[in-house]
């Protein structure tokens, strides 16, 4: 996903931001990675984009202090989820790990 994307979401019809809007992308790619603890595919997955789309908007609107309090519950789904999908693949394939 790039700023394209959350251009149209922010409803942005100017090209002068395009910069600043790819940083709020790429350091929202980062937190969110971070929350969920693996490299998420923002292209194929929906619920990580849309919380990527959320995060620009927060951090556009000066207000990103806000984003981890509102959206707690789908960041904890989020890191949740793909805790669970790691482990099942750790036991899915018990070699890897050695």
């Amino acid at each position: 996903m790039d700023y394209s994307n959350l251009k149209r979401y922010l409803k942005l019809t100017w090209d002068e931001e395009n910069e600043d809007l790819q940083d709020i992308v790429d350091r929202g790619k980062s937190y969110l990675n971070g929350k969920a603890g693996v490299e998420l595919d923002f292209e194929k997955d929906h619920d990580a984009q849309q919380l990527l789309l959320d995060y620009g908007r927060y951090v556009y609107n000066h207000s990103f202090e806000l984003f981890e309090h509102n959206f707690q519950g789908e960041l904890f789904a989020l890191s949740l989820r793909e805790g669970v999908k790691d482990h099942a693949d750790e036991e899915a394939h018990p070699e890897a790990d050695s």
